[in-house]
């Protein structure tokens, strides 16, 4: 959820009555990119976001010393599109945005690419897909940091629960209908 989850909403809303207008509305879909962080406990998920932060900047770090490191930016320094503008926005507002989008990655790498996380235990992090889920997005592609050891994880321990709680969303959604 971004961090007016009112607007998001209504931009949510306002796509959807643009596609509707063009008789679309079954054609358009929301989409939302993330590397959930789990762990046991809550901070257990936060060591393990600092020690991925703290590889990242050495890697970066590194890197600079083997060829320069470009962000994403355009010649003259600015952010080639909206999307990674607003996720730099969003990044300079501080650690964490919302309940638990971490975006240090983000600022790391110029908002380019997959970079924001969702931080803590399986039900936290579920409960904060739900909220996304509530927004209208109906879409999630998350990868890990650790690609099998997430992998894993998410199937033991995050899918499920989001699978369920949506099944049960649609389910009262229908129902009320």
């Amino acid at each position: 959820m971004g961090r007016n989850a009112g607007a998001d909403r209504a931009t949510i809303a306002r796509v959807r009555a643009a596609a509707a207008r063009h008789g679309r509305s079954d054609q358009i879909g929301f989409s939302l990119s993330l590397r959930p962080v789990l762990a046991r406990t809550e901070d257990e998920a936060w060591a393990r976001a600092d020690r991925i932060l703290a590889a990242a900047k050495a890697q970066r770090a590194k890197a600079q010393g083997a060829y320069p490191v470009q962000l994403f930016r355009n010649d003259d320094g600015t952010v080639p599109n909206v999307g990674s503008q607003r996720l730099l926005d969003a990044a300079a507002g501080g650690r964490v945005r919302d309940k638990r989008l971490w975006t240090e990655i983000a600022a790391l790498t110029g908002g380019s690419g997959n970079s924001t996380a969702l931080v803590g235990t399986a039900e936290q992090v579920a409960e904060s897909l739900l909220d996304y889920y509530d927004l209208g997005i109906d879409t999630f592609l998350i990868r890990g940091f650790d690609p099998l050891e997430d992998a894993i994880e998410y199937g033991r321990d995050l899918l499920p629960l989001v699978r369920a709680a949506v099944a049960e969303r649609d389910m009262a959604r229908v129902a009320a209908e």
